[in-house]
């Protein structure tokens, strides 16, 4: 709302990464002094067929927790992945929603190390990158679907209130995108005065607001219609137009707009 994380077994050893694999100090060490041949871990088989499957078939054809593996085999490359995988989606909920969790929340899963950790940090910010520049290189409006991938992209799974304004010129391209305030799980100080101030230093003709409900529920609270009333009233005269008010959670996202709210 807006306001005007047996006892036979054999010893683990630690990696760098904080993983953990298991060894067995019995039998020979050099196992061609033995007469056996090493043979690959079990593991080695199904990383190259779901990396072929992912090629082959693309993204849509594998599943939330396979696709999470294909980014874990870069970080843990010595170890059955499959069930941190499905751990992962077990406790956050979806592939989008590991990769958006907080570092701190991340660490709390046994086996997940910094570099697995880093490379799912990698994978959003690179989510956020691409998204961000569809929509820099359209005109926003005549791209109403880029925004909303990437106001979803950029906070729908934040844990804290984001109040987010995309400041447009007269062809509606993107002057500049800036996360004015950020608050609280249910609550962010929004100031209607400062949010069209800085439209005018910009030089920009309308504006998009969005914000986010860590809840889940992107239905507008009173509190919300009632500031983008404030915002709307306030930049009229001054030749700025409110395009709209989107607000996004986990569930979608609502557009004040579409509700006939402003």
């Amino acid at each position: 709302m807006l306001a005007v994380i047996s006892h036979d077994a054999p010893v683990a050893e630690v990696m760098p990464d904080g993983d953990k694999f298991t060894a067995d100090d019995e039998g020979p060490t050099d196992l061609s002094q033995s007469g056996l041949a090493e043979a690959p871990p079990h593991y080695h088989g199904h990383r190259e067929r779901l990396r072929g499957r992912f090629r082959d078939a693309g993204a849509d054809a594998i599943s939330d927790y396979e696709l999470l593996e294909l980014v874990l085999f870069r970080a843990i490359p010595q170890r059955d992945v499959k069930p941190l995988a499905k751990e992962l989606i077990a406790r956050f909920g979806s592939f989008a929603e590991v990769i958006a969790a907080p570092a701190q929340r991340l660490r709390e899963m046994r086996g997940l190390g910094e570099a697995a950790i880093t490379e799912f940090k990698i994978v959003q910010a690179a989510a956020g990158r691409i998204a961000r520049g569809e929509v820099k290189k359209r005109t926003a409006l005549s791209s109403w679907s880029s925004v909303l991938d990437y106001v979803r992209t950029a906070q729908a799974f934040a844990e804290k209130e984001q109040f987010r304004v995309l400041f447009l010129d007269k062809r509606n391209h993107l002057i500049a995108d800036e996360v004015q305030q950020t608050g609280t799980v249910d609550h962010t100080p929004v100031y209607p005065r400062e949010v069209v101030k800085r439209a005018l230093e910009l030089s920009a003709t309308a504006i998009i607001l969005v914000h986010n409900h860590p809840s889940g529920d992107p239905t507008p609270s009173r509190a919300d219609i009632v500031m983008t009333q404030n915002i709307v009233e306030i930049a009229k005269p001054l030749g700025i137009s409110v395009h709209d008010h989107i607000i996004v959670g986990k569930d979608g996202h609502a557009s004040l707009k579409g509700l006939r709210l402003i």
